[in-house]
This record gives structure tokens, C-alpha cells and sequence, in this order.
């Protein structure tokens, strides 16, 4: 069954008198709580996609069918609803609230929805338990990545859109946090996309989305994604 399902997807932005093609006719579907990747160099046009999928942006033309629901219709109020009750976001940077706790950090996303996890309980479960107290300056970038995807998760969002949540991150720590990632979509049965350049992420998907130049060159399957413990980058 198909979750998301993008239909002739075309974005494009105008500087001046220059018109910029981000997304160029881009068709890809996924299905419920699978964990998908979206793969491409920088300027592929994949954080765009990321943002439409997530409500964050809108696209010029084309379909962006969410459950059934083509969001690429919806008003701002209707994409603000959205993002509150659908969508967890992670991002590379953490962008956490400096002057708050890590859980103070998650209770203002667990607080904006009907049906979220316990702040604290969703800590614990990302291995921040002798952390919660904590600000951010006083947190390693594994540690803020963590509180984020914690932030993220405690929404119990039926999406989770990651971008590039490995990208600051060192090795170790960031396989780590892809596990916390993976085990959204496999325990948890989240729907979840992870938008990388890092094509060594590419084997631990059930599905991956080619993205060059704006378009979509490739979508491979896994029948049998790998386990995170054994990739290498």
C-alpha cells in the first residue's frame, strides 16, 4: 500500500530573471512504515523534495498524495495541521533551543499534539537518561542529535523526514542514530525518509530514490536492507 506517492512533481524558484528547476517531473512512491532513502550529491534536489513531502514548501506542480490526501492542495492553515500531526523532522544541524533542557526541547513538540509519547520515556529510549536536565552547549553533537530525534519521535509522527541526521555527526555516533532512525520504521512502524549524499546508507533501506540533477534516475529495492552494525562509510 502506498503511503506517499509523488505524481510529475516540478518545482522550480526565480532569481531575477532566472528560473531554477529544484525538482524536474519527479515520480516515486513508499509504502507504509517502510524506510526509505533519498539519494543524491548536493543541489539534486532532494532536501527540496524533503520539504514538500514535510508541508515545509509547496510545489509548483503535480501531486503529493499523503494517505490518500493530495497535500499539494492544501492552504497554509491545512499544511500547518500537517506538519503539527503527521510530520517529525530531524535535521543536520539539531536546531535545538539553546536556553531549554533536552526536555524542555521535547515537551514543545510533545505538547502540540493529541496523542504523543512521554517526553522523558522517549529520552530514556534514545540513551539520553543521565542527560534530560541537560542544555544543549552542555551535550556532545551526538547527544543534541539524539535530544533532536527524541523531539522528533515523542510527536508519535506517522512521518519522519531526516535530513542528512548523520551529517555532523563522527562515525560511531552516527551509526548510532541511524539505528534510533531504523527502529522507528521497523519496531515502530513509522513511515520514515532519510534524504543523504552518503551512498554507503543506501543498503540499510527498503527502498532507495535516485536523485540527479533534479529528477529521479533510479529506484532500487531491498528485499533484505542490511543491518546497520555492518555498513561501512
Amino acid at each position: 500500500m502506498n503511503y506517499i506517492e509523488v505524481r510529475h512533481n516540478f518545482k522550480r524558484y526565480h532569481s531575477g530573471e532566472t528560473e531554477i528547476l529544484a525538482n524536474n517531473n519527479v515520480s516515486f512512491s513508499i509504502e507504509k512504515g517502510e524506510l526509505a532513502i533519498i539519494l543524491g550529491a548536493s543541489g539534486a534536489g532532494k532536501s527540496t523534495m524533503l520539504n514538500i513531502l514535510g508541508g515545509m514548501d509547496t510545489n509548483t506542480s503535480g501531486d503529493v498524495i499523503i494517505d490518500g490526501k493530495n497535500i499539494a492542495n492544501y492552504n497554509k492553515r491545512q499544511l500547518t495541521a500537517y506538519r503539527r500531526n503527521d510530520i517529525g523532522f530531524v535535521f543536520q544541524f539539531y536546531n535545538l533551543i539553546q536556553n531549554l533542557t533536552a526536555k524542555e526541547n521535547v515537551e514543545l513538540a510533545s505538547e502540540i499534539v493529541s496523542d504523543s509519547l512521554d517526553p522523558v520515556q522517549t529520552l530514556i529510549d534514545v540513551g539520553l537518561k543521565n542527560r534530560i536536565n541537560n542544555f544543549p552547549a552542555g551535550l556532545s553533537g551526538g547527544e543534541q542529535q539524539r535530544v533532536a530525534i527524541a523531539r522528533a519521535v515523542a510527536k508519535n509522527p506517522k512521518i519522519l523526514l531526516c535530513d542528512e541526521p548523520t551529517g555532523a555527526l563522527d562515525y560511531q555516533t552516527g551509526k548510532s542514530v541511524l539505528q534510533i532512525i531504523a527502529n522507528m520504521s521497523r519496531n515502530n512502524g513509522a513511515t520514515v525518509v532519510i534524504v543523504t549524499h552518503n551512498s554507503a546508507l543506501a543498503p540499510i533501506a527498503d527502498r532507495v530514490i535516485h536523485f540527479h540533477d533534479g529528477q529521479v534516475t533510479k529506484i532500487e529495492h531491498n528485499a533484505h536492507p542490511e543491518n546497520i552494525a555492518n555498513i561501512k562509510w
